[in-house]
C-alpha cells in the first residue's frame, strides 16, 4: 500500500520534527532536587540560576539589559521577556534559545580551545550571542508567523519562522552580534573561517545546496561561518536595517513561495543567487592564500581523508596521534615512517586532546552522571602505548587538559568548578590523588597547562578575556605574564629545552611561536609550510623534531620539520585580530559595547520550582491514521514537569478520547501519570454495534539511568505504572451488558548499548537494544501480556555495512478479558493480528549504494542512497472458537531502498520504498507482493 504526502502533512510534519529536534537540546529532569534556584527578574529577561552563581547572573543580566536597547533596532523593537536558565553542573560548552517553550539555557563551562569560540568570559559571550536569538524570535512574530502563533501557540510561530528564514541567518546574525558588541567574537577569529578557506584553497567550489546540507563524503563547513559571511556582507553593502527588512518580510510571508529570497530581491535589488555569490566571493578574496591555489596537495576530486590531531614525537621517525575518519572511530595510532598501526580506540571525550611522555598517554574521558543529565565528569585515563592497556586514575572529577611532568610522576590538570571557574591541580600519576591545589587569586581561566621545572605554565584568560602565557608559582598561585596581554588567542602549549612552543592568532591566520624562557624573547616560526598552512596548531617538540597539525579540506593533516630548518622571526607580541574588511562592526554606538557594560547590583530573589508549573505553550497536531490528535503541550522553565491535554478521534471506531498526561522529573524516579475519558467505543454484537464509554486513570514511576563511559553509550530505563479502567455501556445496551472495571500493572524495561558511530556508518558496528514489557491484570482480572524485543547490530562485509538481527516474543492470556494493545513487530507485509503467542526472528543487511550530493529547487537534497535486504520469520499460535489450536508461519523477504535527505536545506528526513514477497499465506487475504512507501512516524 502507498502513503501519499500532502502539503498539509508536510507542514505539520515539519512542525513536529522541529519540536523533536529542539526538545533533544535539553535534559528533562537533569538537575537533582538539591539545586536551589534563584532569579534576577528584569523586563527583557528573567535570569534563573543555582545558588552561588549570583555574580555570573548579575553580569549576564547587566549585559542583556544594557545591550538590548542598543542593538535591537537592527532586528526590531518588539520585546517579550525570556527565561534564561544558567546550568553550572555540565562540562559541555553550549547555549541555546528555544521557542516552544520560549526559554534559553547557558551551559557555563568554557572551552579549553580559545581559537574555537574565543577567549571572552564565556557567560558574557553567551549573553551577547544567545540573547540575539531572543530578539530574533520576538521580532519574527509577524504576519503569517503571527497567525500560526495565535492558532498553534509557540510551535506555530516556530513552524512559520523555520519555513521562512534559513538556519544560517539565525546563527550568522548572532555571531555578527557577538563580534559587533565585543572586541573579539568569532567573526574576528581565523579558526572560524578555516573550513571555507580549506575548501576554497583546494579548488572545491561546492554548490549552494551542498554547502547548506553537508555531505557524507566531503568536509563541508557548518552554517555558522556561512551565516556570518552572508550577514556581514549584507550589513556592509546595504546598511544596518537590511536584514531587519528582509527577515520581517520573510516571517510575515509577504511572498508565499520562497519568502526569504523575495525579501533579498526586494531590499537588495538583486536575486538571491547573485547576492549569496557576491557575499562568498567577498570573503573568498579576503581569506584565500593565492599561493595555495597554485600548489594543490591533493586532487580536486579527493574526498575527506581523516583528521590527524595532537601529534606527539616519539623519535625522529615515529609519531603518535589521534586519527578519525568518516567511517572509523577516533583512534590512537602510531606511525613509523609510512607504516601506521592502531593502538586503541579513544574513549568518549569532549575533545581529541592528550599528552604523551615516555610510552604513556594521559587524557580526559567523558563520563555522564548515572541519573542527572546536566551533571557530568572528565575522568583521567592513562594508557600504555606498547600494550594498549588503559587504567582510570580519577573518578567523578572535572579535569581538562592533563599533562605529564618531565619524569612522568605527576600530572597537572585544569579543574573546572561548577559555573566555569578554574584552578590548577597537581596529581600523583600512580593513583590520581591531589598533591597540590594551586590557588587562583587573580581569578584566571587556565588552558593547556604544562610543567616547567618546579613551576607551571599555562595559556590564561583574564577577566576581560585577554590572554597571555603565564608562569605560575604552584604554592601561591602568583604568576608572571610572559607575553603581552592580547585578545588574539594563544593555545596548545608545549615545553621542550627551556622553550615554550604554542599557537597564536596573527591577523588572518593562526601561527606557531616559541618563547625562550632564558631571556623571555618571543619568536614566530617560519618556513614555507608554516607560512601557507591553514592554521598551525598543537605543536610538539622532541629533540630536533617539530610536529604540528594544520587544517585542510580533507581533514586535519600533520606536518614535521627539523628545528634547524625553521627560521625564527623576533616579534614583540603574537598578533592582532582582523575585521576581514567589515567596517560595519565599528560604525555605531553598539560597537564594543561589552567593554562599557557596568555590572549592576540587581536584587536576587528565590525562584520557586512551582513557578508557571504547567506553562502550556503549543497546540500540536498529530495525525497517525487511524488516530487524529490535537494536544496542548506544556513544560515548565526548569524542565522538571511536562504535560499535555489532548483530544483524539479514531477513524476506525469513530470514538472520541479526551485526556491529560504528565511527567515529573525532579526526583530520582520520574513520576508519570494521566487520566482519559473515551466516548463511543464500539464493537459488533449479533450484527449490530454496541456502544460504551471508558474512563481510565494511571500512574507510576520511571527511572532513567545512564551507564555510558569508556567507548560505549549505555542507557537503561525501568518503570512501572498501574492502570484502572472503567466501562459504562450506553443505553439501550445496559440491559444486555454489565458495566465493568479492571486494573492492570504495566512493568517495563528498555536497554541500549552502542559504540561510537562515525558519520558514514548506517548503524553502529556493535550495538544491542532490549525491551521488555509485562502487563498483568490485578484485583479482579488476572490476564497478562509479555513482550520482549531485541536488536543486535554487527559489522557487515564493508566498512559501512551493518548486519542487524531482530528477535521478539509476545504471549498473552489464552482467554483475554483485558484487551492489551499489540506492539509486536510482526513480519513485514502481513496483516497484523494480536494472537496468543508470537515469536519472530529477522535478519537485515544494510549497505550504502551511493552518495549523490545532489538537490532540487532548494527543496530537497539527497545525501545518501542506501539499501536493506531482509528476511522475517514469525511463528504464531492461537485457538479457534472450538478450542482447537492454530499454528502458523509468516515468512517474508524483500528489499528496502532508503533516501537520506534534507528538506528546505535544513530538515533531515529519511524515507524509503519497500518491496516484500510473502512466502506464506496472509490471514488478511491479500496477495503475495507488497510495495510500500516507508515514511517517518513523526509525519503521521
Amino acid at each position: 500500500m502507498f502513503k501519499f504526502f500532502t502539503p498539509k502533512s508536510i507542514l505539520i510534519g515539519t512542525l513536529l520534527v522541529f519540536n523533536v529536534i529542539i526538545v533533544r537540546a535539553q535534559q528533562f529532569g537533569g538537575n537533582p532536587p538539591s539545586v536551589k534556584w534563584k532569579q534576577i527578574n528584569l523586563p527583557a529577561a528573567r535570569v534563573i540560576f543555582p545558588a552561588g552563581a549570583d555574580s555570573t547572573a548579575r553580569r549576564v543580566a547587566s549585559i542583556i539589559q544594557q545591550m538590548n536597547n542598543a542593538v535591537k533596532p537592527t532586528i526590531g523593537t518588539k520585546q517579550r521577556q525570556v527565561n534564561i536558565v544558567l546550568q553550572s553542573q555540565t562540562l559541555v560548552s553550549n547555549g541555546f534559545v528555544m521557542l516552544a517553550p520560549f526559554r534559553s539555557e547557558f551551559y557555563l563551562t568554557p572551552e579549553q580551545n580559545s581559537f574555537q569560540l574565543g577567549s571572552l568570559p564565556w557567560a558574557e559571550q553567551l549573553a551577547t550571542h544567545e540573547f540575539r536569538h531572543v530578539q530574533q524570535y520576538n521580532n519574527f512574530d509577524v504576519g503569517l508567523s503571527r497567525a500560526l502563533h495565535i492558532l498553534f501557540g509557540e510551535s506555530g510561530q516556530l513552524l512559520g519562522n523555520t519555513v521562512a528564514i534559513p538556519d544560517w541567518f539565525y546563527e550568522g546574525d548572532a555571531v555578527f552580534n557577538e563580534t559587533h558588541v565585543t572586541d573579539q567574537g568569532r567573526g574576528r577569529l581565523p579558526y572560524f573561517f578555516n573550513g571555507f578557506r580549506g575548501i576554497w584553497e583546494a579548488g572545491k567550489n561546492y554548490s549552494w545546496m551542498k554547502l547548506r546540507n553537508g555531505s557524507y563524503v566531503d568536509y563541508t563547513p557548518d552554517w555558522y561561518p556561512l551565516g556570518y559571511m552572508m550577514n556581514a556582507y549584507g550589513r556592509e553593502k546595504y546598511g544596518p536595517m537590511f536584514w531587519r527588512n528582509v527577515t520581517h518580510s520573510a516571517a510575515a510571508f509577504n511572498r508565499w513561495v520562497y519568502p526569504f529570497q523575495y525579501g533579498i530581491k526586494k531590499y537588495a535589488g538583486e536575486d538571491y543567487k547573485q547576492f549569496r555569490s557576491e557575499a562568498l566571493d567577498y570573503f573568498k578574496e579576503k581569506i584565500v592564500d593565492p599561493v595555495n591555489l597554485k600548489s594543490q596537495l591533493y586532487k580536486s576530486n579527493q574526498h575527506f581523508i581523516a583528521d590527524q590531531e595532537y601529534p606527539a614525537v616519539v623519535d625522529d621517525s615515529t609519531l603518535i596521534y589521534v586519527k578519525s575518519t568518516y567511517s572509523k572511530r577516533p583512534t590512537f595510532v602510531i606511525r613509523n615512517g609510512r607504516n601506521e598501526k592502531e593502538i586503541r580506540v579513544k574513549d568518549l571525550s569532549l575533545d581529541r586532546y592528550f599528552d604523551y611522555n615516555n610510552g604513556k598517554i594521559v587524557y580526559a574521558s567523558f563520563k555522564p552522571d548515572l541519573r542527572w543529565g546536566y551533571r557530568n565528569y572528565n575522568e583521567l585515563r592513562i594508557m600504555d602505548v606498547a600494550s594498549g592497556t588503559e587504567k582510570k586514575i580519577t573518578s567523578k572529577t572535572k579535569y581538562f587538559s592533563p599533562a605529564f611532568s618531565e619524569d612522568g610522576s605527576k600530572i597537572v590538570v585544569v579543574q573546572v568548578e561548577p559555573g566555569g571557574k578554574s584552578t590548577l591541580q597537581v596529581l600523583n600519576t600512580a593513583d590520581g590523588t591531589v598533591i597540590n591545589a594551586v590557588p587562583n587569586p587573580s581569578n584566571l581561566f587556565y588552558t593547556y597547562p604544562k610543567f616547567y621545572h618546579d613551576q607551571l605554565l599555562a595559556a590564561v584568560r583574564n577577566a576581560s578575556g585577554a590572554m597571555t602565557i603565564a608562569l605560575i608559582n604552584p604554592a601561591s598561585g602568583d604568576f608572571e605574564a610572559l607575553t603581552p596581554y592580547s585578545k588574539a588567542p594563544v593555545s596548545f602549549l608545549n615545553v621542550a629545552d627551556d622553550k615554550v612552543y604554542f599557537s597564536g592568532t596573527t591577523g588572518m591566520n593562526d601561527r606557531l611561536y616559541v618563547l625562550n624562557m632564558a631571556d623571555k624573547k618571543l619568536y614566530r616560526l617560519q618556513n614555507d609550510t608554516l607560512q601557507h598552512a591553514i592554521g598551525n596548531y598543537e605543536p610538539f617538540v622532541k629533540g630536533n623534531r617539530l610536529a604540528w597539525a594544520s587544517f585542510t579540506a580533507y581533514g586535519y593533516q600533520l606536518h614535521q620539520a627539523d628545528l634547524n630548518q625553521i627560521q625564527q622571526e623576533p616579534v614583540e607580541q603574537t598578533g592582532q585580530l582582523q575585521d576581514y574588511g567589515i567596517s560595519s562592526l565599528k560604525k555605531d554606538s553598539a560597537a564594543d559595547l561589552l567593554a562599557r557594560v557596568k555590572t549592576e547590583n540587581y536584587p536576587v530573589k528565590k525562584y520557586s520550582k512551582l513557578h508557571n508549573f504547567f506553562n502550556f505553550h503549543s497546540l500540536l497536531p498529530d495525525f497517525e491514521d487511524p488516530d487524529y490528535t490535537l494536544s496542548i503541550s506544556g513544560e515548565n522553565v526548569i524542565n522538571t514537569f511536562q504535560s499535555e491535554l489532548y483530544g483524539t478521534y479514531n477513524r476506525d471506531e469513530s470514538y472520541k478520547k479526551f485526556g491529560y498526561n504528565a511527567a515529573f522529573g525532579a526526583w530520582f524516579p520520574y513520576l508519570v501519570g494521566g487520566v482519559n475519558y473515551t466516548v463511543d467505543r464500539r464493537a459488533t454484537y449479533r450484527g449490530q454495534y454496541v456502544y460504551w464509554n471508558e474512563s481510565e486513570i494511571h500512574g507510576g514511576l520511571r527511572v532513567p539511568l545512564n551507564f555510558s563511559g569508556g567507548t560505549h553509550s549505555t542507557f537503561l530505563t525501568v518503570g512501572s505504572e498501574t492502570y484502572y479502567s472503567n466501562q459504562h455501556f450506553q443505553k439501550p445496551f445496559q440491559t444486555l451488558f454489565r458495566d465493568g472495571s479492571f486494573t492492570y500493572q504495566n512493568t517495563y524495561l528498555s536497554f541500549s548499548n552502542q559504540i561510537q558511530q562515525p558519520v558514514q556508518n548506517i548503524y553502529p558496528r556493535w550495538a544491542q537494544t532490549f525491551g521488555l514489557s509485562y502487563r498483568k491484570g490485578i484485583i479482579s482480572q488476572y490476564n497478562y501480556q509479555v513482550l520482549a524485543t531485541s536488536n543486535l547490530y554487527f559489522p557487515g562485509l564493508g566498512k559501512n555495512h551493518s548486519l542487524v538481527f531482530g528477535l521478539a516474543h509476545q504471549q498473552r492470556s489464552k482467554d483475554a478479558v483485558i484487551d492489551f494493545s499489540n506492539n509486536f513487530p510482526f513480519s513485514r507485509g502481513y496483516t497484523v493480528y494480536n494472537l496468543y503467542k508470537m515469536d519472530k526472528v529477522s535478519a537485515n543487511y544494510h549497505f550504502p549504494i551511493a552518495y549523490p550530493d545532489k538537490g532540487f529547487g532548494e527543496l530537497i537534497y539527497l545525501l545518501r542512497l542506501r539499501g536493506n535486504l531482509y528476511f522475517d520469520y514469525s511463528h504464531a499460535q492461537d485457538f479457534y472458537t472450538n478450542n482447537t489450536q492454530f499454528k502458523g508461519d509468516f515468512r517474508s523477504t524483500g528489499a528496502e531502498l532508503f533516501f537520506d535527505t534534507q528538506w528546505f536545506n535544513q530538515l533531515p528526513l529519511t524515507f524509503g520504498l519497500r518491496y516484500t514477497r510473502l512466502l506464506d499465506t496472509d490471514l488478511g487475504g491479500r496477495g503475495q507482493n507488497r510495495i510500500e512507501l516507508v515514511v517517518p512516524l513523526t509525519l503521521f
